[in-house]
């Protein structure tokens, strides 16, 4: 479900890695949920994307910030929607009031691929154009 492929890759080495990282959080959420693992290790796991997913945001905006990217304000306001959903999603779960399901882990899979592969290759020209790589 959560599957890295090389045409997600944005060309930034920490950024590539960290995608990676994320889509790996997102397979190991899918193969506990799937083993039919409990609520607590599902929490840690969901804690440990919602945490990651944190700070490789702060990353990219980081070096958006720091080479001047002219479109910072867009594509922080979409990590800022994304983690404010993220952050209700682990809310109810920890609540009880929604599950790890199929149709979750779509969502972020979907979110995940879509963002990389549309939001994020649009900084590509322009940082790797300030030598970051």
């Amino acid at each position: 479900m959560f599957q890295w492929k090389p045409e997600y890759s944005v060309h930034i080495a920490s950024i590539d890695g960290q995608h990676q990282n994320l889509f790996r959080l997102g397979g190991e959420l899918y193969a506990s949920m799937s083993a039919g693992q409990g609520k607590a290790s599902l929490s840690k796991i969901l804690a440990r994307l919602v945490q990651y997913t944190a700070v490789h945001f702060a990353h990219e905006e980081r070096l958006m910030l720091l080479h001047g990217y002219p479109d910072f304000a867009a594509h922080q306001a979409e990590h800022q929607a994304l983690t404010k959903r993220v952050l209700e999603l682990q809310s109810e779960f920890e609540a009880g009031r929604v599950t790890i399901s199929v149709q979750l882990l779509n969502f972020l899979k979907d979110w995940l691929r879509q963002h990389i592969a549309g939001s994020d290759q649009k900084y590509v020209p322009y940082l790797t154009g300030k030598a970051v790589a």
